[in-house]
């Protein structure tokens, strides 16, 4: 008589992916990208594949490759994956910044930084006799300096001020104090900040000649509670402009304008979900070798006794 054995088979997701769903949950996102057509992959797969294509800085078609050849993971195509990446807005992206950053800050610190795009080759510019286009991607981000992860942000394709992004990007936070360099010096800045209860440490701009100020102005107001030990906390969002460059490259590699910013965002993403697993990983290796050591000191004096 031949003994039958039932094989259960165990499911096992990802963490990213497990991650991508219940963000989404809690914003009560559709579960398919659209109503009409075959739904094949859910809104969870499309996200977790453009973050995977963030993380490591792949290309589309080499995304869907990787994830359904090495990984075993259903993955929509490359033409899917770069559909979706055009329809995501920025507001759902703000959404997903906010989810993995905490709705409640005490230091916020916001700065703007550049990233080049993959244009042609010097090279082929300089045989068709055409200019070199320099016109970088702007971001700006607040970042919250104790947690280290990023708040909000503003992608843009053309050049502007850094303080025009500096309303979008406290429209929804909830923090007590702000930094930032003296390029965010402007009055009504400091005037919206006041009327929220955020207390600003900007530094006065130096205009290097004389000019007649308003002594009751809301810059003026706000120079009398400046303190140089706050203010020098804005050097966390110069690390982590550093850091995402470091982790994810300082150039983009899409064309279009809302594929950038499905790019960018990405990575932004990436950065506040995988931040405190580097860092696990980065103490892992000096912890071992200490407790390795305090072990082995034990050992050898026990076996000295």
């Amino acid at each position: 008589m031949g003994e039958t054995t039932e094989v259960f088979p165990m499911v096992k997701e990802n963490k990213l992916v497990n991650k991508v769903k219940r963000l989404l949950k809690r914003l009560r996102c559709p579960r398919w990208l659209h109503h009409f057509g075959p739904k094949t992959y859910e809104f969870y797969e499309h996200v977790a594949a453009l973050l995977i294509r963030s993380y490591c800085r792949l290309s589309y078609r080499r995304t869907a490759g990787f994830m359904k050849g090495m990984l075993g993971m259903a993955c929509p195509s490359k033409s899917a994956l770069q559909a979706t990446a055009d329809k995501i807005r920025t507001g759902l992206w703000n959404k997903l910044l906010e989810l993995t950053s905490g709705y409640k800050h005490h230091i916020i610190a916001i700065d703007s930084t550049g990233l080049s795009r993959n244009n042609p080759s010097y090279y082929y510019l300089k045989r068709i006799d055409g200019k070199i286009p320099k016109i970088p991607v702007k971001l700006s981000i607040a970042l919250d300096t104790k947690t280290k992860k990023i708040c909000a942000a503003k992608a843009r394709v053309l050049p502007s001020h850094d303080i025009k992004d500096a309303k979008h990007l406290l429209g929804k936070l909830r923090t007590n104090i702000l930094v930032a360099d003296k390029g965010y010096d402007a009055n009504w800045l400091h005037k919206y900040c006041h009327e929220r209860g955020i207390e600003t440490h900007i530094p006065m701009r130096d205009y290097g000649r004389r000019v007649l100020h308003n002594r009751h102005s809301a810059r003026r107001k706000a120079a009398k509670k400046f303190r140089w030990r706050t203010y020098h906390r804005r050097e966390m969002v110069e690390s982590g402009n550093h850091s995402l460059k470091s982790k994810y490259g300082s150039s983009v590699s899409s064309r279009k304008a809302a594929t950038i910013r499905s790019e960018v965002y990405g990575r932004l993403l990436c950065h506040n979900l995988f931040g405190l697993f580097t860092e696990i990983q980065d103490r892992a290796l000096p912890i071992k070798s200490f407790i390795n050591y305090i072990l082995k000191d034990i050992f050898l004096l026990k076996w000295q006794k």
